[in-house]
């Protein structure tokens, strides 16, 4: 017999019971962070530019490394910003963008004739001619399970032709990416559902009780004396709840929507692999996908759909330095360039290599990529265009990703290493770093490898600007890959002889060694030396970086 509690059964109260502690993770989690992040914020806002030794935070040393450069003149450098688009009207920003000399805005005719018209500030690959843009996008182990599946399933590599083994041992990873997230999204969603419901159902309770639309611990608490059982067991489930959570100011519609986020998260891995994706992109885009040499694409509309991340990485790199308003960014003399190839979701690769063109016969020196995805199913089209670059003494300077592990046998794209197997030596990759302050000297998110991650930088709650005049804090190898783009500017704008790889190398080899043991990225809760986390072993560093650069000179 099933005994009911109000709307609640027992059946799900036990579905509650059985997932508690995995939801009280999540819950844990999401305080934590919203707690260390306010704390980060009051202990100081733009503690990556700072000095270990002066300030106390594992920083960049900027000001000490601008002392040493007094008296040298700098030259411009263009920064070219592959990412989700750039809020060009930014007020930290707007003076320091890119703009082409040889087009004049708005009168719709491709003045420079490079194909694109009205490109001012740059170039938006997401887009249709007629402004609209992409701001939505699938991901690329989805487009790669299903574009292939039929080719590929079942077959073994000895079977594949070597002009597509690449392409299909992309799909053997897309696949086992697409299944292994099924089969966890499916052990849990019943669950989760349950849960929502049950969580649903007895924040109405308390809402109706109340008279209030959502309500903190504080407000449940005098609930726990109710005469009604169902309103004293439903304030206890919360109250307990907030608790555990170590949360007593949060709202029950913060809790709420964090598992209507994870439900959907769930949802969605199933459906990558139950349904073939939308080409939400060439439904708008219209271009000949498989073809390189269809390039003349896109619109220049830079910041709809957006989103903060392009405006950010920008800002990290070249925020007006003392203006008094807003952030400083980390290189003075650096004009940036927009480019737009990122909506939300995966960037798609022919997106990519024509940013990386575009941004080479503008003139830009370095390019920073704070973007990837585990499969690249046109990685030759990604891989020309670096070279390319290269040919043209253009730096290429990406983020690891975000995903805890390490890249030594996983790869993160796009990455230096070619198809045949070669290595570009115009690629730095970048990992996160953090302070003790922070969370830690490795960030716990950020990809790792001692083969395939060149260098750190700091990437934890870094304050940047934002759309619309704002400006706010975040993490990731985001915004680890523009600190060390900001100091490769900085190193190229006064030192304007130096290749990529002379850059490279006065990066990961000046930057600041950390001989000490730190929490592994990851979940493994694991210590390792923070030296075994990257080629260098090192956090990146303005002032160790500007010494190098003047002994090369001498």
């Amino acid at each position: 017999m099933k005994t009911r509690e109000g709307n609640i059964t027992v059946k799900k109260r036990q579905a509650m019971q059985g997932l508690y502690f995995m939801l009280l993770f999540i819950f844990t989690t999401l305080a934590a962070y919203s707690q260390e992040q306010q704390q980060a914020k009051e202990r100081r806002d733009g503690w990556h530019l700072l000095d270990p030794q002066a300030d106390g935070y594992m920083g960049i040393s900027l000001e000490k490394a601008y002392e040493l450069l007094k008296g040298r003149k700098s030259t411009p450098v263009i920064v070219a910003v592959i990412d989700s688009g750039i809020d060009t009207s930014q007020e930290d920003l707007r003076e320091i963008l890119w703009k082409n000399p040889r087009e004049i805005n708005g009168n719709g005719i491709d003045d420079d004739k490079n194909g694109y018209t009205d490109d001012i500030y740059g170039w938006n690959f997401c887009g249709s001619p007629s402004g609209e843009n992409l701001a939505r996008n699938t991901y690329e182990v989805q487009r790669v399970y299903h574009n292939w599946k039929s080719e590929f399933e079942g077959k073994k590599e000895k079977s594949i032709t070597p002009d597509r083994k690449f392409l299909y041992q992309q799909w053997v990873k897309a696949e086992a990416i697409i299944n292994r997230d099924y089969d966890d999204a499916a052990r849990q969603e019943a669950g989760i559902s349950n849960f929502f419901k049950a969580m649903e159902q007895s924040s109405k309770i308390i809402n109706d009780q109340l008279g209030i639309e959502e309500f903190s611990a504080n407000q449940v608490k005098p609930l726990l004396k109710s005469p009604t059982s169902v309103v004293a067991k439903s304030a206890a489930f919360w109250v307990d709840l907030f608790a555990k959570s170590d949360d007593t100011t949060s709202k029950s519609t913060l809790y709420l929507q964090e598992i209507r986020d994870y439900k959907t998260q769930l949802d969605n891995k199933i459906n990558r692999k139950t349904k073939a994706p939308e080409d939400l992109r060439g439904e708008l885009v219209r271009d000949k996908y498989t073809d390189i040499n269809d390039r003349y694409y896109g619109n220049n509309n830079l910041k709809s759909g957006s989103g903060d991340h392009g405006t950010m990485v920008a800002g990290t790199i070249a925020a007006i330095r003392h203006n008094g308003m807003g952030v400083d960014g980390i290189a003075d003399n650096v004009r940036i360039m927009a480019l737009r190839a990122v909506p939300g979701g995966d960037e798609h690769d022919k997106d990519v290599a024509l940013a990386i063109r575009y941004a080479v016969d503008h003139g830009a020196r370095i390019i920073n990529m704070s973007f990837g995805k585990p499969v690249s199913p046109y990685k030759q089209f990604v891989d020309d265009a670096v070279r390319y670059a290269a040919s043209k003494g253009v730096l290429l300077v990406h983020g690891s990703g975000n995903d805890g592990k390490d890249l030594t046998n996983d790869s993160f794209y796009p990455n230096p290493v070619f198809i045949d197997g070669t290595k570009a030596n115009n690629f730095l990759t970048v990992g996160a770093s953090g302070d003790l302050s922070t969370g830690g000297y490795a960030a716990p998110f950020s990809n790792y490898s001692y083969q395939a991650v060149d260098i750190f930088a700091p990437g934890v709650n870094i304050y940047s600007t934002a759309t619309n005049n704002r400006y706010k804090g975040a993490d990731g190898t985001s915004l680890a890959s523009p600190v060390a783009a900001g100091v490769a500017a900085l190193i190229a704008s006064y030192f304007p002889t130096l290749t990529p790889k002379q850059i490279i190398h006065v990066l990961t080899t000046s930057g600041k060694p950390l001989e000490r043991e730190v929490s592994q990225p990851g979940e493994s809760g694991k210590k390792v030396k923070f030296t075994s986390l990257s080629s260098s072993g090192r956090v990146i560093n303005a002032y160790e970086a500007v010494k190098a650069a003047m002994a090369i000179e001498e």
